[in-house]
């Protein structure tokens, strides 16, 4: 029971956990392991007292966030001031589960929802469960990086004046690798047909907190925005957020479509690190933001004294569909170097001990925040003089990777009923043609090749083949070999 006006000074979840496990009460409850007095003590050792003296269960004291009424409710309400929200609800399942509730909470079997086909594959799980059928738009393709941004509102208008019965529009903003659209002008045109606009905002938490970011989703006027903030905004790995619009969605439809998807043993570290997370960014989240600019900075300028090597900025911005970017993704091509942006990432990790966060053919991808310092910028700036170093010889001679993304197939069969039916297996190399029963992408970031329900293409099978040549990450077929493929079962006539 609230007893105070609450400020986003305060942490009403953490709080009472703290409180709860001051008082040492004697526990026959699960987890089973009892403030860590029943787990192996190697672990116990490594994690800490006080994680295990708050790894509780929804007992009474604690609220439950499948019908919160206390202190998860209060949270709630003080992340959804902090994000610009009407409603705010908890994912202990990471942003995935947060995107397929958004979208099972506004369209159904056969609906139509406009979709950027560069989705990650929580989208497409949740249209394949739901039964709605996706409207794909191309997102607009750059050929410097080979990299795919946001989709314009042009494209949307064309989009839906083609199917006028569109239920719901998804826009991706920013990007992941931080380049945002015109939301604002999508949105309006959405909103002026009555269809609200879904958000996958998984890497935008931190963009509301400062002048020099993008609109968030909830800023441009957005129905329903699923935001990782355990990926930019500080709380513990899995903890994301459901940010919600009341008018065109409804916020109980969306509880309690979260609530189907979500574990019922919830993980109240990830609860109070998202309480806690919410407290630092409305507090200091544009001091935070300008930490991180300083850095990117930093580690722009010193980049750009790098031969070969061309760096994502502002002078790359030029349409609807690259309106605005986040300066802290730092993208790299280095296909001047005439090597694929997975030997820099194993380069950098080998030779320099250093994680990036994303390889592709032509790139690697960098992110930056205030948890960053002058000498992690400056570290990554040694490694990459040193693979320049190393291939200045070889540079500017070798032929770079080129990128050719296929056409989005003929949908032949929704994703649902292909996803249910009959199958067969067969040998990739001999797929052409034939209906695909699996999900295809290169992960991350997770961009479908191709869905259930779509048609096979050579081009579909020449992508694939050269992102394996280049040592990516092509996943999604049972058969983790990639030799087979579950295709519809093919009927042959009664004679």
């Amino acid at each position: 029971m609230q007893t105070k006006s609450l400020t986003q000074l305060d942490t009403p979840l953490f709080d009472a956990l703290l409180a709860h496990a001051k008082r040492q009460p004697i526990q026959f409850h699960i987890p089973g392991h009892k403030n860590g007095q029943g787990m192996d003590p190697a672990f116990r050792s490594f994690i800490g007292q006080n994680a295990l003296d708050i790894d509780l269960i929804n007992i009474a004291p604690l609220d439950d966030l499948h019908h919160p009424k206390g202190i998860i409710k209060d949270a709630h309400q003080l992340a959804a001031q902090a994000f610009h929200a009407d409603e705010t609800f908890f994912s202990v399942q990471g942003t995935s589960t947060a995107i397929m509730a958004m979208i099972m909470s506004v369209v159904g079997p056969d609906d139509k929802i406009l979709v950027p086909r560069n989705v990650h594959k929580s989208v497409m799980s949740a249209i394949v469960l739901s039964g709605a059928h996706p409207i794909f738009i191309h997102p607009e393709f750059d050929e410097m990086f080979g990299i795919a941004h946001g989709i314009t509102p042009s494209a949307v208008e064309r989009a839906l004046s083609l199917h006028p019965d569109t239920k719901a529009v998804l826009v991706i903003n920013p990007t992941y690798f931080g380049v945002a659209g015109d939301l604002e002008s999508i949105v309006t045109l959405a909103h002026s047909k009555g269809i609200p606009v879904l958000v996958d905002e998984a890497h935008g938490v931190h963009i509301a907190f400062h002048d020099d970011m993008p609109l968030s989703a909830m800023q441009a006027g957005a129905d329903l925005a699923a935001t990782s903030v355990h990926k930019l905004g500080g709380s513990l790995t899995g903890s994301s957020v459901l940010n919600v619009r009341r008018g065109l969605v409804s916020p109980d439809k969306v509880q309690a479509v979260l609530s189907m998807l979500t574990t019922t043993s919830t993980s109240y570290l990830l609860l109070a690190s998202l309480d806690c997370a919410r407290r630092h960014l409305a507090i200091n989240g544009e001091a935070m933001n300008r930490r991180a600019l300083e850095l990117a900075t930093r580690m722009r300028m010193g980049l750009a004294k790098l031969p070969y090597l061309a760096v994502f900025g502002e002078s790359d911005l030029h349409s609807s569909a690259t309106f605005a970017f986040d300066p802290t993704k730092v993208l790299i091509s280095v296909k001047g170097l005439g090597i694929s942006g997975h030997l820099v990432e194993e380069f950098l990790r080998d030779e320099h001990r250093i994680e990036v966060e994303l390889s592709d053919l032509n790139n690697i991808l960098l992110i930056i925040t205030s948890g960053d310092s002058e000498e992690t910028i400056d570290a990554l700036l040694a490694g990459m003089a040193d693979l320049v170093e190393r291939h200045r010889d070889t540079g500017a001679k070798t032929s770079s990777h080129s990128i050719v993304l296929p056409d989005i197939p003929a949908l032949a069969l929704s994703p649902r009923d292909a996803f249910y039916e009959e199958t067969e297996t067969i040998p990739l190399a001999d797929a052409v043609g034939r209906i695909s029963a699996e999900f295809m992408m290169v992960y991350p970031p997770g961009i479908p090749i191709f869905i259930p329900g779509e048609m096979i293409t050579t081009d579909n099978l020449a992508y694939i083949k050269e992102n394996i040549e280049a040592g990516l990450p092509v996943q999604g077929l049972e058969d983790h070999t990639l030799e087979t493929i579950k295709v519809i079962q093919q009927s042959n006539a009664i004679r």
